[in-house]
């Protein structure tokens, strides 16, 4: 793909408009696919002759007069926890080895449907459950700007896949952070949408009140266009709600903002390099016309507690279904259905799931349900009451998207609470349901991107949008590519 179409937005207007061929594009995706995937391991299985089957029938399409749709030829990357008819999805997991789905997620049907061009699936922690891409069954996937680093997660191989420009959009999900870390970490823009605002039919469930389909762009604009597809009430899923797609402005005036600077997400273990980057981008909007507002969300401490009770307590529930009988391949080894269930999930779950559903089984049992789970969920309660109360002062929420810059390959890996630390600033959003993005802010002294976190009210991307593309349109941050 040449710089001049590198958004999703260009590339569909210029298919729409007959100066470009939907072919040619997803060839050009698939050459660079070709030729940087072996050194980031972004993808872990990539759909070429159907993609070119697919551009062929844009473009026949297009010649027949027909409209192709909003995003007509764009390439698009599916992470790994998304089904679709007749394709693969493992969740990279082994305990999914050879799941081929026999229908297609809601988010992935409407994306085929506006004319995007599905290239393949990327790699990902197992069931979503990591942040760095590290806990899979392929493998790491590498960090485009410093390959001896994690592109964070889980959704580190769509957002490598999008900042080694290989595709300009590809689909994560976001249940504590998924989306948005890593598009921190990798120098480009994510969302994560109001909770409901898309259906999560076909995304394979980790914690079905947090889960939350987000895409990743290089350009805040084309989250914008990749939302307007995506939304929209599913009789699937009951949670999906029935709301006007919002829109991305193009003004560049911020005057009459006002920006909530939580002191809470300025706290001790920050990043000296990311909160210098952080503090400069709200300088820079406050001298566009923005009123930055300090403020106070005392409950933000109990974040991380409190999220991962309800995301493992949930977590053990939605995977229990894997259990060599109706998925995946058996243990053959075992004498009885017992000892079959036990010696299937031992092997095909990696140790961060198994952990995960260990904590989440022991949250849920028989005496503790009241005292974890459900104290949990009402502190899940407090946290919400917290932006509701920042919301009345301000019109959107400004901080660190991850608390450091990308970290080394294995820095982690065996330290699970550093691991879940990395998520102190996302999972706020995901326990209160509200939309909240990051785009590029800076980047350190040794090249790594640094990312603004925005939140916004629930169901107002509008303002989240407008907010977020003023500061893009009057900074280069995100237009900066690795040097593949």
């Amino acid at each position: 793909m040449t710089s001049e179409f590198e958004t999703a937005r260009a590339l569909a207007a210029a298919v729409r408009d007959g100066s470009k061929r939907a072919a040619d594009i997803v060839d050009a995706s698939l050459a660079r696919i070709a030729a940087r995937n072996p050194q980031v391991s972004a993808f872990v299985e990539v759909h070429d002759e159907d993609a070119r089957r697919r551009a062929a029938e844009i473009d026949a399409a297009r010649e027949r007069g027909e409209d192709p749709g909003p995003l007509a030829g764009v390439p698009v990357a599916l992470k790994d926890n998304y089904v679709r008819e007749g394709f693969r999805s493992t969740c990279a997991s082994k305990i999914l080895e050879g799941f081929v789905s026999p229908y297609t997620a809601t988010a992935v049907a409407k994306l085929e449907a506006a004319g995007a061009v599905i290239v393949g699936r990327t790699n990902m922690d197992e069931f979503a459950m990591g942040s760095s891409t590290e806990h899979s069954c392929y493998g790491a996937t590498k960090n485009p700007f410093d390959l001896s680093r994690s592109p964070g997660g889980s959704s580190g191989g769509s957002a490598a896949a999008v900042a080694a420009r290989m595709v300009p959009l590809a689909l994560g999900s976001d249940t504590g952070g998924s989306v948005r870390q890593p598009a921190a970490l990798c120098g480009i823009a994510g969302l994560k949408p109001t909770y409901g605002r898309i259906s999560r039919f076909g995304l394979v469930a980790f914690a079905s009140s947090l889960d939350t389909v987000s895409p990743f762009a290089t350009d805040v604009h084309d989250l914008a266009l990749a939302l307007s597809v995506l939304a929209g009430v599913d009789p699937r899923d009951s949670t999906s709600m029935d709301t006007e797609a919002p829109i991305a402005s193009v003004e560049n005036d911020l005057s009459g903002t006002r920006i909530g600077v939580p002191e809470e997400y300025f706290a001790k273990g920050l990043d000296a390099e990311v909160e210098a980057a952080t503090r400069a981008a709200l300088e820079h909007m406050r001298e566009r016309g923005a009123t930055l507002v300090p403020l106070s969300m005392p409950h933000t401490k109990f974040a991380i507690p409190t999220y991962y009770l309800i995301a493992t307590a949930e977590a053990s529930s939605n995977l229990s279904r894997y259990d060599g009988v109706r998925f995946g391949p058996r243990a053959d080894s075992a004498d009885d259905l017992l000892e079959m269930y036990v010696a299937t999930r031992t092997q095909g779950f990696g140790p961060e799931v198994r952990r995960r559903i260990l904590l989440g089984c022991y949250c849920l049992r028989q005496g503790y349900a009241d005292e974890w789970y459900v104290k949990a969920q009402k502190v899940r309660t407090l946290i919400r009451m917290d932006f509701d109360a920042a919301f009345k002062q301000c019109d959107v929420l400004a901080s660190p998207t991850s608390p450091i810059p990308a970290f080394r390959l294995g820095e982690k890996v065996d330290d699970p609470l550093a691991m879940y630390l990395c998520d102190t600033l996302t999972v706020p959003a995901n326990l209160a349901g509200v939309p909240g993005l990051s785009i590029p802010c800076g980047h350190t002294a040794s090249g790594l991107p640094v990312g603004l976190q925005l939140m916004a009210a629930a169901l107002d991307e509008t303002t989240l949008f407008r907010v977020a593309g003023a500061y893009q349109s009057s900074t280069r941050f995100h237009v900066k590519e690795p040097a593949l």
